[in-house]
């Protein structure tokens, strides 16, 4: 017995077949939507205006969203996250996920 499967992409607006996957980024949160050719087309013309007059930042936002803690918020996202049962060590780099949930959370 054969078995066949399928895997469709399908838009996440309007439930079309969707073609591609658009990855963005906004408020220190990492987004994905599927989206079709129309709907793929609006969305890029609904930021081109933000996009072309904003400036490229190098590496992955993530990496770059856990650069920017200073000292003082480094101590409270340790203190926050032991409280909510996350490991994270005594010193060094705090994850990128865990510095979003900590800012998500406040």
């Amino acid at each position: 017995m054969a078995t066949k499967v399928i895997t469709a992409l399908v838009d996440d607006i309007d439930g079309s077949e969707a073609t591609e996957t658009i990855r963005f980024a906004l408020d220190g949160q990492s987004y994905e939507i599927d989206l079709g050719d129309a709907n793929a087309a609006a969305l890029r013309a609904s930021v081109t205006a933000f996009v072309t007059s904003a400036r490229k930042s190098s590496g992955s936002f993530e990496a770059t969203s856990a650069v920017r803690s200073n000292k003082v918020e480094l101590v409270l996202i340790r203190a926050w996250a032991l409280d909510q049962g996350i490991s994270v060590g005594d010193r060094g780099r705090i994850a990128a996920s865990v510095v979003a949930q900590y800012r998500a959370a406040h």
